[in-house]
């Protein structure tokens, strides 16, 4: 499977992670790669129809990524941050959901 990102600034935004939280994502981005979808807890989850997400914890906090798989055995990182919370904040879901439907309907700006 490829793993790419929604777009380059959204790749540049995720090398800016600190150390630890940006080693973990890497990591499983290779896993997704080698071993393909089916990785499940405690690396990824579902969070709703179609899109996944990437649960990174490092020493210095927790990232979360959200990702969608699209046809050619392809998954596309739409966006990420830095968990200040227990709970995911809903503009932070709201915008992987965009993105994956811009991507989906061929929309994409």
């Amino acid at each position: 499977m490829k793993v790419d990102f929604y777009n380059d600034e959204l790749y540049n935004e995720f090398m800016q992670w600190p150390d630890g939280i940006k080693g973990r994502f890497m990591r499983v981005v290779q896993m997704l790669e080698e071993y393909g979808s089916n990785l499940g807890m405690p690396y990824t989850r579902s969070m709703c129809k179609g899109l996944f997400e990437i649960r990174a914890k490092g020493k210095e906090g927790i990232g979360r990524a959200f990702f969608c798989y699209i046809k050619d055995n392809r998954a596309i990182i739409l966006h990420g941050f830095i968990k200040k919370t227990e709970k995911t904040p809903r503009k932070e879901l709201r915008l992987a959901k965009r993105r994956m439907d811009e991507l989906l309907r061929g929309t994409r700006s």
